[in-house]
């Protein structure tokens, strides 16, 4: 496995000819990877120190419309550049792509500051408050996506209808089906693995076609990096064997959705030992776990935004689909919104809110920010929900719509206080303008119902 490309060594891979491009990225409010190709002897002589972007990256939308509105750019203020700086931290060789590097950059204001709104700057600026409290934060994302007979082309042709699954029938822990996909999905193991992206393990999943690759644990800023690395990669893989795959939260109205369970536990920060387990608790929970998972559950209709930013996100929150509807916790149930798993050191929560197409640097902050209010006021947990949640018609539901989920962030005095008004205000208008874009358009379950009836 190729490790970490630190600093010194993707110099000599640059100047032994092994690398002669280098992807100089960073994640923008979608979660996506945008930036720029730049020559290796550039990179070198140039760009390891930094390199511009239009500062309108953190404003657009999944077109990259220019929305208006913004605070930080606009028309007005002429859309000007920021700094994208490489962290050589995140430097590794992408092998799918043939004498290729990548590295992540964070984006900079003119006077060399990181600029709030940036996705990966808030992860950071949790992950030091956490460690400021004494605690390293590590956590995993387990992601969801379906495959398709098709290529990216080709689906959009069939303007996403009709489209062939890579399989007919739910494949949730299959052999012989996950065998017929295991060219690509060897692919992508193999492929990230060679990428210093550790992998665990692949399964099918509870959909034709759908597969799940589950990362190692990670601190949460190196998890986060890894997540959306590797989504990106396993895109590219898929297109290069000329297959099409989708993270979208509900793709199809009668299958199941795309999940990103999001896992997360709390470590010392100096003897590095897990600190959520406790033998002498009946249920092995130390007290600061107990605190941490409370805060998640009370600020849960708070943070869902971050969890699920899209119209199509709140399609996936069926009942009876695996995918969540209530705000509560249980152990080991996978009918809640906060699953309690472990023991001893693996004790952790398990989020089930989150769907596939969630900004990881987003929803890890947003789940930092709620335990680390959990811990600050010593939250009691509440009872454990024991049974199936779907059929708990008073119990607390999760946010059904955006508009719901919006009004709760808006509203959450925590959540500013934590994040910063000015980055909650951000966030808020991205979100007003995807519903805004949404209800003015005609859909095509409006033709169907209404074109000769209505």
């Amino acid at each position: 496995m190729i490790e970490h490309t630190p600093e010194e060594t993707l110099r000599a891979a640059i100047e032994d000819g092994t690398v002669d491009t280098v992807l100089v990225c960073l994640p923008d409010m979608q979660g996506r990877l945008v930036g720029k190709r730049v020559t290796g002897a550039y990179f070198r002589d140039h760009v390891v120190d930094g390199m511009h972007a239009c500062d309108y990256l953190l404003t657009v939308d999944m077109e990259m419309t220019p929305v208006p509105g913004y605070r930080v750019a606009s028309w007005g203020l002429g859309y000007g550049d920021f700094s994208v700086r490489p962290d050589l931290a995140t430097a590794r060789l992408i092998p799918w792509l043939p004498g290729t590097a990548l590295v992540l950059g964070d984006c900079l204001d003119q006077d060399g500051r990181e600029l709030p709104h940036s996705p990966r700057a808030i992860l950071k600026r949790q992950i030091a408050r956490a460690e400021a409290a004494g605690y390293v934060v590590k956590m995993a994302t387990e992601l969801e996506f379906y495959v398709f007979d098709e290529t990216y082309e080709s689906a959009a042709g069939k303007n996403y209808h009709d489209l062939e699954t890579a399989g007919w029938y739910i494949e949730d822990y299959h052999i012989l089906q996950t065998s017929k996909g295991e060219p690509l999905i060897r692919a992508i193991r193999n492929g990230m693995e060679g990428a210093g992206i550790p992998v665990e393990s692949s399964k099918g999943e509870w959909g034709p076609g759908q597969q799940e690759i589950n990362l190692r644990y990670a601190s949460a800023l190196e998890m986060a990096d890894r997540h959306a690395i590797y989504k990106n990669g396993a895109k590219e893989i898929a297109h290069l064997q000329g297959k099409a795959i989708t993270f979208m939260a509900k793709w199809n109205d009668d299958l199941a959705g795309n999940s990103c369970h999001l896992h997360s536990s709390l470590w010392h920060a100096t003897s590095r030992a897990p600190l959520f387990g406790d033998e002498s608790d009946p249920r092995g929970m130390s007290a600061l776990f107990r605190w941490y998972l409370a805060g998640q559950v009370e600020l849960a209709r708070e943070m869902t935004y971050f969890l699920a930013p899209y119209i199509n996100s709140y399609k996936r929150f069926q009942a009876g689909s695996f995918a969540p509807t209530k705000a509560v916790w249980g152990t080991d149930n996978r009918t809640v919104g906060f699953r309690a798993l472990g023991p001893g050191s693996a004790t952790r929560v398990e989020c089930r809110i989150p769907g596939a197409d969630a900004n990881p640097y987003l929803a890890m902050a947003a789940t930092i920010a709620a335990g680390l209010h959990g811990i600050e006021q010593r939250l009691e947990l509440g009872a454990e929900f024991t049974g199936d949640a779907y059929a708990a018609a008073d119990a607390p539901d999760v946010p059904a719509t955006l508009r719901e989920a919006l009004e709760a962030l808006d509203g959450s005095r925590i959540l500013r206080e934590a994040l910063g008004d000015r980055v909650i205000e951000h966030y808020l208008h991205a979100g007003r303008w995807e519903q805004s874009e949404h209800d003015r358009r005609v859909t095509d379950w409006d033709l169907r119902r209404n074109f000769e009836r209505a």
